[in-house]
């Protein structure tokens, strides 16, 4: 047995070892990697393929444990790791498609998974150098930098063309957004969740109360108990609209903060979010979104962001304005990818019917694929919104243990959402 190094993920290269195999398993190395297979790698990988009937192998590695794939596993970021093992027959049998540049290993690992169980062993089976040492921070963006537009257009037929095949894929066709019943104190909310922001809570919520508009709005801060000078702040800021609320309950994510302020008397028709590090761009931001809302209308609006540091200028990438999104595939390539934009606005009626999960990483994920499923969402995609990457950012700097349930949390909505998309 020994280790077959792909120079590439392009499916020539895979088809070019699936035809020259001889041995019943594959197994597949990244050319990035050092790789130090352990003792009985081989063996311990093909012995668990035969026992589970596996069509993809993959396991820890020294130092670096990986979470399980499952249905909703299919971004394609998913780490693997640098070794997988694959059934030659598993490989042959799944009709590979020979034009792709980049997207060839992952359309395999597709194809296979809708015919076989894909496998993780959570054991070290070898020990890797590092393919990529960024962090977290620094990678999240890879999928709408311009200069991967290419592969992500291979990425997006490739999940396209499998949530077609397992019967999960969305037609362009659209429930119809109508009013709801009830009155509302205004037209919209900005909504601004936030604990232990003294440094930037301020500038957040003169952003939103320096908003221009034609119809009343209000800014409610859900104060989730914060320990430093951020309770005082607010109460320094003298403005009727501002509504500071501490809730009773300490056991509140994001998205538990955002139900506080949703279902509260508060609230508007529209809810707008603001992170509480964050700004918006101009005076006009609230408007324009609010405009878009009701132009459509739809139950979603979703803006484009400008990365700044805490000074607020602009850093790499620059503008995120999520291109990727079209109307007639953008809540099925939705399901490939890890977060779809900000700032976002929501009809609050329909925001109500579901509500957001009591968490503090995917909540909003979780919202948009729901509301995705039935509703348009709307897109602007001029720059709305300062996105500030400083120290204090929970998601600069993941420890693995930490990505790693986020990244299983997010895949577990994935496939909730999939699931539901296939019912008949």
């Amino acid at each position: 047995m020994k280790l077959t190094v792909l120079p590439n993920h392009s499916s020539a290269a895979l088809l070019d070892v699936i035809a020259n195999a001889t041995a019943e398993v594959l197994f597949l190395a990244d050319p990035r990697v050092a790789i130090e297979p352990g003792g009985r790698m081989f063996d311990r990988m093909s012995q668990v393929m035969r026992d589970s009937g596996a069509g993809l192998i993959y396991s820890d590695s020294v130092e670096h444990p990986r979470i399980d794939y499952q249905l909703g596993s299919i971004r394609d970021n998913f780490d693997f790791g640098p070794v997988i093992a694959v059934p030659a027959v598993a490989a042959r049998e799944a009709g590979l498609e020979p034009n792709s540049k980049f997207a060839g290993l992952y359309d395999l690992r597709l194809r296979i998974s809708e015919k076989r169980p894909i496998v993780r062993i959570p054991e070290p089976l070898y020990a890797a150098s590092v393919a990529d040492s960024r962090t977290t921070g620094q990678k999240q963006f890879d999928y709408v930098d311009p200069r991967n537009r290419e592969y992500q257009i291979e990425m997006e037929q490739a999940a396209t063309a499998h949530l077609k095949r397992i019967g999960a894929f969305l037609e362009p066709q659209f429930a119809g957004v109508t009013e709801s019943a009830g009155a509302f104190p205004v037209l919209a909310t900005v909504v601004i969740p936030v604990r232990n922001r003294e440094r930037t809570i301020s500038d957040a919520v003169v952003s939103a109360l320096k908003q221009k508009t034609d119809f009343d709005f209000n800014v409610v801060v859900i104060n989730n108990h914060s320990t430093d000078r951020t309770a005082e702040i607010l109460d320094q800021i003298q403005d009727a609209r501002l509504v500071q609320i501490i809730p009773e309950r300490r056991d509140l994510g994001i998205g538990g903060c955002w139900n506080h302020a949703i279902y509260s008397a508060h609230c508007g028709r529209y809810a707008v979010q603001l992170d509480s590090d964050d700004l918006y761009a101009g005076e006009d931001v609230l408007a324009r979104i609010v405009a878009e809302l009701r132009r459509g209308p739809y139950a979603m609006v979703i803006g484009s962001y400008t990365m700044v540091n805490f000074a607020l200028q602009e850093i790499p990438p620059g503008l995120i304005d999520h291109r990727e999104w079209t109307r007639e595939n953008g809540r099925n390539n939705a399901l490939r990818i890890n977060g779809l934009g900000a700032p976002r606005a929501f009809d609050t009626g329909i925001l109500r019917q579901t509500g957001f999960p009591n968490v503090s990483y995917g909540e909003d994920y979780a919202v948009a694929l729901r509301i995705s499923r039935e509703y348009e969402i709307g897109r602007i995609y001029d720059s709305l919104y300062f996105c500030r990457r400083w120290e204090g950012n929970t998601d600069s700097a993941l420890p693995l243990e930490t990505a790693n349930r986020y990244d299983a949390y997010k895949d577990w909505l994935r496939t909730n959402e999939i699931q539901a998309r296939m019912k008949p």
